[in-house]
């Protein structure tokens, strides 16, 4: 049986047990390398966030899969993708560009693409021999009948927003974290319950662990 999004969500919450201070400090950092390089762009032209967006991405999401396995990534983890900066742009690029191909269509089918391409950035990160077009086709296919679940999930969510909004924006601090780990689970039990070919990692039971 599919976990359900409370059962996602309190993964989420013992992964972050002891690490949330670490979460928060790759979140701050993800953030000002992304200001940063905005900045740069401003100056020498957009080029710059484009080409880097793929590698933020990249090592935003290792960060935050390492959390759901139970290891303890530094902060810096989130720069992880730098030295991929290429499969990590050209994922960025294609994702990018077939979601704006659906949305030419009509909002809804890019929306629907959105969530389709959304495990491919793990996916990158757990297959480095796959390039980013089957890293696409794979997260298309672990999606299939998927999609809602994590419509769902990101739905429960919402309370936390408007609390994070009415603290001025303060309370994102902790809400990136605490949904970026959540969403790093459902891609755990997609992967856990894929196609023999993803590797062979056995998520251990979350609540058999001590806290």
């Amino acid at each position: 049986m599919n976990p359900t999004s409370s059962e996602l969500r309190a993964r989420a919450r013992h992964s972050l047990n002891g690490n949330w201070g670490t979460a928060i400090g790759a979140f701050v950092l993800c953030g000002l390398v992304t200001i940063g390089i905005a900045i740069l762009g401003i100056i020498f032209g957009g080029l710059a966030s484009m080409f880097t967006s793929g590698a933020i991405m990249l090592g935003f999401s290792g960060f935050f899969l390492s959390l759901a396995r139970y290891e303890r990534p530094a902060a810096t983890t989130v720069m992880s993708g730098f030295p991929q900066i290429w499969r990590a742009f050209c994922l960025w690029f294609f994702v990018s560009l077939f979601t704006f191909l659906w949305m030419l269509l009509l909002i809804v089918p890019g929306i629907i693409a959105k969530y389709r391409y959304s495990q491919a950035y793990y996916i990158l990160l757990d297959n480095p021999e796959i390039g980013a077009l089957e890293a696409i086709r794979r997260s298309k296919e672990i999606m299939a009948g998927n999609k809602g679940r994590l419509f769902v999930l990101q739905l429960t969510f919402i309370g936390w927003h408007i609390l994070s909004l009415i603290t001025f924006y303060i309370g994102y601090l902790w809400l990136v974290p605490y949904m970026s780990t959540a969403y790093a689970h459902f891609y755990e039990d997609l992967r856990t319950k894929g196609a023999p070919r993803f590797p062979d990692y056995i998520a251990a039971d979350p609540f058999a662990k001590p806290l």
